[in-house]
């Protein structure tokens, strides 16, 4: 038993699993840290755009 313990311990086949699941998840982290600027500003200058098109008039209207 305690064999294979130890040799449990000193296997590293799992290992590279693990390097790629934590640069994947760094990678994901990186680019929700560089996306969240993007997107309130993309969420902001959407709702000025709404609030200019709300203020436009609707129908025909005489301008003479």
């Amino acid at each position: 038993m305690a064999n294979l313990l130890i040799k449990f311990l000193k296997s590293e086949t799992g290992a590279i699993t693990v390097d790629w699941v934590v640069l994947t998840a760094a990678i994901i982290g990186l680019g929700m840290i560089v996306l969240m600027p993007i997107a309130y500003t993309a969420d902001s200058s959407a709702e000025k755009i709404g609030d200019q098109i709300g203020e436009m008039e609707l129908g025909y209207t005489s301008s003479r």
